[in-house]
């Protein structure tokens, strides 16, 4: 598991040099690798960008100009942010609106309620009725995870006549005979937070609500097989925390740190590009490798980390000249564009072939 964590993470670090050089197809290769060997969001993120970037590449220049024009300039949001909603809006039942089957399983349900939610945030989907959009995406997820809400919803929620009835007195009521005591955002915050136990209000036949203190007399059981299905939920996180600590005892210190510290205290520089790097003081009797590999590692570990420093510089400066060419500051766009990038300076100085 740590071996393949250390590769993911290598792959990422070429990608992100990838994205630098604009070679977008070979970062969305490597992060791919990545994800497959050790999934994370900071993969999926990047992966999500680069898809974006290298889209955008392959648009004509023109076209991109007029589209980021009537994206700023009339709306806040865009057509398929409009379109998401919109679907919503016609659902008919919970399973719909997530767009699973009704024999989906609780890892389908969070999957896809995964992606809608960071599709429907408010803070990111400015579209008229995105915010109702995401309550009701809220609504199918707290309900479809629990097992006694979920089938007394399979029984009740799908009766087109009682739907009909209730959409009647609200045109977006997205099936609020089944609702979560929580609001979308505490909802949203829970779920990317680990899924902790949530209480619901609950239609009861005959128009009635039942509320948490009546529910949780009749649901005790259900509740209890929540904590156990939560358990093993997180059985596999446990385990693995537990393996991670004991492998810990049996990993020796690095050869070397590119830090100086207490325990890294004798200074050392690479025969090549005159690196420095710092070992310990038993280093000259206790290390019996190759010491031109050992500095072949000393250097690849400091371009990587310059290239990665360079890498966030040219983002951020260009986030900025973005930012100000937007707004139409043109004083603002020459104090972005003069930014200094000193990784990305040190790096064309130990590398200048590069």
């Amino acid at each position: 598991m740590e071996s393949n964590k250390n590769e993911a993470e290598r792959c990422t670090e070429l990608a992100e040099c990838y994205i630098i050089e604009k070679k977008f197809e070979e970062a969305e290769r490597f992060l791919r690798k990545a994800h497959r060997l050790y999934p994370s969001k900071k993969t999926k993120d990047l992966l999500t960008t680069v898809t974006l970037l290298s889209k955008q590449s392959k648009k004509s220049e023109p076209e991109a100009e007029i589209r980021k024009r009537h994206t700023y300039k009339t709306n806040d949001y865009t057509d398929d942010q409009m379109e998401h909603v919109r679907r919503i809006k016609k659902c008919k039942d919970y399973y719909e609106i997530l767009e699973i089957r009704k024999d989906a399983t609780d890892s389908d349900v969070k999957k896809a309620y995964k992606k809608l939610a960071l599709q429907l945030h408010p803070d990111k989907n400015k579209a008229p009725g995105a915010e109702e959009a995401f309550k009701a995406i809220g609504n199918a997820f707290a309900i479809l995870t629990d097992v006694e809400k979920r089938k007394q919803y399979d029984l009740y929620g799908t009766d087109q006549e009682r739907l009909n009835s209730t959409r009647q007195h609200s045109p977006n009521n997205y099936t609020r005979g089944f609702e979560a005591d929580v609001t979308a955002e505490e909802l949203f915050n829970m779920f990317f937070g680990g899924f902790p136990q949530q209480q619901f209000y609950m239609y009861r036949g005959g128009g009635s609500w039942m509320r948490q203190n009546e529910a949780q007399a009749q649901h005790t059981r259900s509740q209890q097989a929540s904590d156990y299905t939560t358990f093993l939920q997180m059985l596999p996180i446990l385990l693995l925390i537990i393996l991670t600590t004991m492998s810990s005892f049996y990993i020796s210190d690095p050869v070397y740190s590119l830090q100086h510290n207490n325990k890294y205290s004798v200074h050392r520089m690479t025969q090549n590009l005159r690196i420095p790097y710092y070992v310990k003081e038993n280093f000259h009797t206790e290390y019996e490798g190759n010491l031109k590999r050992l500095e072949n590692s000393v250097e690849e570990e400091f371009i990587l980390a310059l290239r990665h420093s360079c890498y966030r510089e040219k983002n951020y400066r260009e986030s900025m000249m973005w930012k100000a060419r937007n707004f139409g500051d043109q004083d603002q766009f020459q104090r972005a564009k003069n930014i200094e990038t000193p990784s990305c300076k040190k790096l064309q100085e130990t590398m200048p072939d590069l």
